[in-house]
């Protein structure tokens, strides 16, 4: 565990504030929840929680339906990394950061679909070189977007056909309601 040098105290509440260097580092926003753990040796370790890495199993199997049927490349993402792959090299990408572009779409529950007018420079993963055709955004219960299926390429900025397209959002949709059940 790497020491911060940071002491906070718990106040009246039971409550302790985050450091807000820590926050930004992490990624944390107002409204995340975060899972506590304790340790035999008396510590206390938060860590964000992703409704996606609980069903990570199934998110690999998924990939690699979705990557056979769309003979594209496909990441499943939370909100902070890619948690499944299928098509391009597992080392490459898996638990890699994604780029705040595609965090700010997750966010914003917004689908990106590349179009014919486009030769997008829309990176997936920080420090890889992954063009994004396509991304839907999963859901939970609430309608919180917590993370995305993403069709890349690494080569051409050729759209995606509508078949590719409707796949993905399938997809998405059933990712999403195995995350609300």
């Amino acid at each position: 565990m790497k020491a911060t040098g940071i002491v906070r105290k718990i106040d009246d509440l039971g409550r302790i504030v985050i450091p807000k260097e820590i926050r930004r580092t992490l990624r944390i926003k107002e409204g995340d929840p975060l899972e506590i753990y304790t340790n035999r040796d008396g510590s206390v370790v938060f860590k964000k929680y992703s409704p996606i890495k609980e069903i990570s199993p199934f998110a690999n199997q998924y990939s690699e339906v979705l990557n056979n049927e769309t003979s594209l490349p496909i990441l499943i993402c939370d909100k902070d990394s890619v948690i499944a792959v299928s098509g391009v090299s597992e080392r490459e990408y898996i638990d890699r950061r994604i780029t705040g572009e595609l965090e700010e779409l997750i966010e914003n529950k917004k689908n990106f679909i590349l179009n014919q007018d486009e030769t997008s420079d829309f990176q997936a993963v920080e420090g890889a070189k992954s063009n994004v055709k396509i991304l839907m955004p999963i859901f939970a219960n609430n309608g919180d977007s917590v993370g995305c299926i993403v069709a890349i390429s690494n080569q051409d900025f050729e759209p995606p056909n509508e078949t590719q397209v409707k796949l993905v959002r399938l997809m998405s949709k059933v990712l999403s309601k195995q995350i609300q059940d």
